[in-house]
């Protein structure tokens, strides 16, 4: 047996060498983390409205999410991790939106968030990004006019949705509209571009009316078209408030034959919640529709017709979600990291074949390439593509019509006329 004192050098050694032992297994562990090994879910937010009045647009998009989420992590995840989504309702209220994403992002450590329907709901949203440098990815339509490094925008921009329509428009339905809307940020937005575009094309707007986000009551704005007799109606309502529109207006005896609308925000999912036969004959614009006659698409629908049964329809936000969850991934994978100050680099130019087509995410913008179509609903709640622009149309954010301090000046005029809120009080 060593001598105390060489007994107790020879137990300080040995637990210096099991330190160091411990160390470099710690070093090696955290090496191999690094190179991609598994190191537990990656956790995203998926923040949209399932109860309130936007819950009859917003469910599908939440269903299209999680298929991709689903699609990855079938494939083996991100970086050899799955990926765990963190579902939220924002309850069709855009205070309980900036709370939710604020939770997300602070309490759940989530790598991005997919989200938001409404302009109001992502313009409360936005400054809650933004201080956390986090990122959302927004997949619906919207009047444009915004920019920002913490969006990325897979919806389209006024010039891939809002201005084609009104060439379209009166090339094909007539010259003499009539603009109806929620009373919030983008239809008064898009309605402002409709107005200048429509005058600079020698147009006619014969009439201008707002209902109440969620409103129901129709019966005045209905009474004002019957009045002016508009040529088409160009319609900016959202969420379930175009149920009552449409019920009210077929009450009232005004037929797409005698006087058609072109919608903003009308997919396969409102027509099939309102009634094909209400909508027969009407139009929308998008940039997807659930005919678009790609392989991608056919198997994009077998899939969603799989899982939720043969009656389901896709939607032009379900497709923009859908992918912009893979161009997420994609994002992710070449950074190595799911933190977006690693993976923000590789964002832009991200591209795909999505279901509707090739689509990308411009560097500049972080907005989405994207191809313009029109469409008329079938009997069958279906649209017949009547119009496609044949190409990706690059983003234009803020259309050249006016000029960009114009633009922000009238966009800050409706923020303090509704006391710095984003939507009409009801």
């Amino acid at each position: 047996m060593p001598p105390p004192g060489l007994r107790k050098r020879y137990l300080t050694g040995a637990a210096l060498v099991a330190a160091l032992g411990l160390f470099f297994t710690i070093q090696v562990f955290d090496a191999a983390t690094e190179a991609g090994r598994p190191r537990g879910p990656i956790k995203v937010g998926v923040l949209h409205s399932l109860t309130g009045t936007m819950a009859v647009s917003e469910r599908t998009v939440v269903d299209a999410t999680l298929f991709a989420i689903d699609e990855l992590n079938r494939r083996g995840g991100v970086l050899g991790r799955k990926i765990e989504p963190i579902v939220v309702d924002g309850r069709s209220d855009w205070p309980t939106f900036a709370a939710e994403a604020e939770r997300l992002l602070t309490r759940q450590g989530v790598s991005t968030v997919f989200g938001c329907w409404t302009s109001a709901c992502r313009k409360t949203v936005k400054p809650v990004f933004e201080r956390h440098d986090q990122v959302l990815f927004y997949p619906v339509q919207y009047e444009g006019l915004e920019q920002s490094p913490n969006i990325v925008y897979t919806g389209a921009a006024p010039n891939q949705q809002i201005i084609p329509a009104i060439k379209w428009s009166l090339d094909n339905l007539g010259r003499r509209i009539f603009l109806v809307g929620s009373d919030y940020v983008f239809p008064r937005t898009a309605n402002k571009i409709i107005r200048t575009q429509v005058n600079a094309l020698q147009g006619e707007i014969v009439g201008e009316d707002y209902e109440s986000l969620g409103g129901k009551n129709f019966g005045r704005i209905i009474d004002a078209i019957r009045a002016a007799k508009p040529d088409v109606v160009f319609n900016t309502i959202n969420g379930d408030s175009n149920l009552a529109f449409y019920r009210q207006l077929r009450e009232a005896g005004i037929t797409s034959a005698e006087i058609p609308v072109m919608s903003f925000s009308l997919a396969e999912a409102e027509v099939r919640a309102i009634g094909p036969a209400l909508t027969e004959g009407d139009y929308a614009a998008r940039n997807y529709f659930q005919t678009v006659d790609t392989p991608e698409n056919a198997a994009f629908v077998a899939a969603f017709r799989a899982r939720h049964g043969a009656a389901y329809v896709t939607t032009a936000p379900m497709e923009a979600a859908y992918f912009g969850v893979l161009l997420w991934a994609k994002a992710v994978e070449e950074a190595g990291s799911p933190e977006f100050r690693d993976f923000r680099a590789h964002v832009g130019g991200q591209s795909m074949t999505a279901p509707g087509g090739i689509v990308s995410i411009d560097p500049e913008t972080l907005h989405t390439w994207k191809t313009v179509r029109i469409g008329r609903v079938r009997a069958d709640g279906g649209f017949d593509i009547l119009w496609d622009s044949q190409r990706p149309v690059r983003p234009v954010p803020f259309p050249s019509i006016l000029a960009r301090a114009e633009w922000l000046d009238f966009l800050d005029g409706l923020q303090r006329g509704w006391n710095g809120n984003w939507a009409a009080p009801p």
